[in-house]
């Protein structure tokens, strides 16, 4: 992007974000995920301080975006819930970020 346009020659436009992602909640749970390989429900929980139903709800609407793979299994009779980006939510994220950046960056001084 030069001066502050987009390869079409547009300035950047809040318009074009994903409001999927943008969602504060979302955005949270993605900005975790992305910088690990995986993690636990509990562990995004705790990181988060989103309730338990708060996350699941959020984590189902990411999920059906495909932006977010739900992997459950049991560590002997509890369950447990592995949490990871796709590759598909690794690109919106990152295109989440870089519009972002360019629209804040377009802002002037």
């Amino acid at each position: 992007m030069a001066n502050g346009r987009d390869d079409s020659g547009q300035r950047p436009s809040l318009a074009d974000i994903d409001r999927l992602i943008h969602e504060p909640a979302r955005f949270l749970v993605m900005a975790h995920l992305y910088v690990v390989e995986a993690a636990d429900f509990l562990f995004l929980q705790r990181q988060t301080n989103l309730t338990w139903g708060n996350l699941s709800s959020h984590m189902s609407k990411l999920e059906d975006a495909g932006y977010v793979h739900v992997e459950k299994s049991f560590k002997g009779k509890k369950p447990h819930t592995m949490l990871r980006l796709t590759e598909e939510g690794r690109k919106a994220f990152r295109d989440y970020r870089d519009r972002m950046q360019e629209t804040l960056s377009a802002l002037p001084e």
